[in-house]
């Protein structure tokens, strides 16, 4: 049985492989090196509602009080967050990366956020939890991209954001 918290993500690793055939990390990070520059750009430049929505949400974020931190925390069905220490500036190190699943913290200390999101995913995969509507795309394709698990069947929006982000790269290689 596949236990939570930060001390179990080495478990949580090696239940990910024994059910994928996959390691994580190294898959996970890999493909994220390969995407990532191409995936800040589309998330850039994204305007209209979208964008407006991004910013938005960065901006709550960074005015939260403790208080509200600690309510939204325990509202969120799933997701990462990030502690910073009293008066850092947003690229300091954080205090604590983590990993929520129905407002507990399942995973702390992480280091970074893309471990966080690995994690997150590769936990969510393995206890075989249903992901939520509003990071359903998300998931999807951290699952058929990032990590090529049953990749040959993308939603349109995975598609589009595929064809964007791997069209490019594929072009690079060339």
């Amino acid at each position: 049985m596949l236990r939570l918290g930060s001390e179990n993500a080495l478990e949580e690793k090696k239940e990910f492989l024994r059910i994928t055939t996959k390691p994580l990390l190294s898959t996970f990070f890999d493909e994220l090196d390969q995407y990532a520059p191409r995936l800040m750009e589309i998330f850039l430049s994204k305007g209209g509602t979208p964008g407006k929505k991004i910013r938005g949400l960065m901006l709550a974020i960074s005015k939260d009080t403790d208080r509200e931190a600690k309510s939204c925390m325990e509202q969120t069905v799933m997701g990462v967050y990030v502690i910073q220490k009293e008066g850092a500036e947003p690229e300091d190190d954080p205090e604590d990366v983590g990993v929520l699943i129905e407002g507990v913290e399942a995973n702390t200390d992480l280091g970074n956020i893309a471990q966080a999101c690995a994690l997150l995913f590769g936990l969510t995969y393995c206890l075989n939890l249903s992901y939520p509507p509003e990071l359903k795309c998300t998931f999807e394709v951290l699952q058929k991209i990032l990590l090529n698990l049953d990749g040959q069947k993308l939603s349109s929006k995975a598609q589009f954001l595929e064809k964007q982000a791997y069209g490019v790269r594929a072009l690079e290689n060339d």
